[in-house]
């Protein structure tokens, strides 16, 4: 007999610096000439060619059953034209090949920022309601060839997730 599969809701929150932190960096606007500092988000970029592109997501919707992360680089991501848009991540963890389910977190992203996501961070999205959205990019140029580990909750646990 088949198991059934379970659908867990994820409620996204407003994401705020202070609630972003385990995963990343939240990047607002800043006036022109400010020194480099802290709230600059803070790069690791070194271990190959950089690569900023804009890709066009279409119909992303708010179910997901893969997470992934990259142990080589930060990264960037942000919607071009304003549009808000969901994620969700669970903190780096170099010890185990899946994140714990209790961490797993979901965010509303204003299109007013960017988010950066730290080295080894477990992310599914970007997700959104209308037909697509344009995302810019910032990571590696290979990352999504050597750097892409992912965990099929849906294949290994029977567990889909939903953005709310």
């Amino acid at each position: 007999m088949s198991q059934s599969i379970l659908l867990k809701q994820l409620q996204a929150i407003s994401i705020t610096p202070e609630s972003f932190r385990p995963y990343g960096q939240v990047i607002f606007a800043s006036n022109d000439g400010k020194l480099f500092d802290a709230e600059d988000a803070q790069l690791n970029l070194h271990n190959g060619i950089p690569r900023f592109y804009i890709m066009r997501l279409h119909r992303r919707g708010r179910k997901f059953h893969k997470i992934t992360r990259h142990l080589q680089c930060t990264q960037c991501l942000g919607s071009l034209e304003g549009k808000d848009w969901l994620i969700a991540v669970a903190p780096p963890n170099r010890e185990i090949d899946r994140p714990k389910l209790e961490e797993i977190a979901a965010f509303r992203i204003p299109g007013n920022c960017f988010i950066k996501l730290e080295v080894g961070t477990w992310h599914a999205g970007p997700y959104f309601d209308g037909e697509f959205v344009d995302f810019y990019n910032l990571e590696l140029s290979d990352t999504n060839v050597v750097d892409h580990f992912t965990h099929n909750f849906l294949e290994r646990d029977r567990i889909e997730f939903e953005i709310v």
